[in-house]
């Protein structure tokens, strides 16, 4: 039982830190005090559904029907292409940017981005559905709900370290010139994933 959860909290976090356009999302909001609980909850809620869903066996699904992934990684590419010009647009109007929270983004935009950056990314199919569940099932029928509880743990400590941690550095960050610069990498950092996305 501890081995399995220890092995499913290690493979989540291994999985999961990588920087990409969810958790450079989560770190912005977390930055800017916005809306980062609404946020952290989509993500984690997200991820423990993809979960479950991966030890439950969905991925045998999503294996046999891999126009559903095309799909997706097609609305992904577009999504992020969409979401990395509008940060470097962002960037160019510096005394529109703040480090401090006060309503700037609205609370259904950030929830449908948070939505939009987890589900539309082909990649959390192949991880978290595909790999975490074929490495689940190698802990046996009980087993694998423990390393998937450990999954679920990891995911739920890193969103949350991850938003609430960023809302410690917003001071850091509380220059026009700052966000610029963040605005700029994370901009950066979603075209390269739409690129590899389209090219991959």
């Amino acid at each position: 039982m501890i081995d399995s959860l220890g092995a499913g909290l290690v493979t989540g976090l291994s999985l999961i830190v990588a920087i990409g356009a969810q958790n450079a999302y989560v770190l912005r909001q977390g930055l800017a005090r916005e809306h980062v609980f609404v946020v952290v909850l989509i993500c984690t809620l997200s991820d423990v559904v993809l979960i479950v869903a991966g030890v439950a066996g969905i991925g045998t699904i999503v294996e046999e029907a891999p126009w559903a992934l095309t799909l997706v990684r097609w609305l992904g590419v577009a999504f992020l292409g969409w979401y990395g010009v509008s940060s470097l647009l962002r960037a160019r109007r510096a005394e529109s940017l703040r480090a401090e929270g006060g309503g700037a983004t609205r609370l259904r935009s950030a929830a449908l981005r948070a939505t939009a950056l987890t589900w539309l990314n082909p990649h959390v199919y192949l991880d978290t559905v595909l790999l975490l569940g074929s490495i689940a099932n190698h802990e046996g029928p009980t087993g694998r709900w423990w390393f998937a509880i450990g999954a679920c743990v990891a995911s739920t400590l890193w969103f949350a370290g991850l938003g609430y941690g960023a809302r410690l550095a917003h001071r850091t960050l509380a220059s026009p010139r700052a966000w610029q610069v963040l605005d700029v990498l994370i901009g950066l950092v979603m075209l390269v994933i739409a690129v590899r996305l389209a090219l991959g």
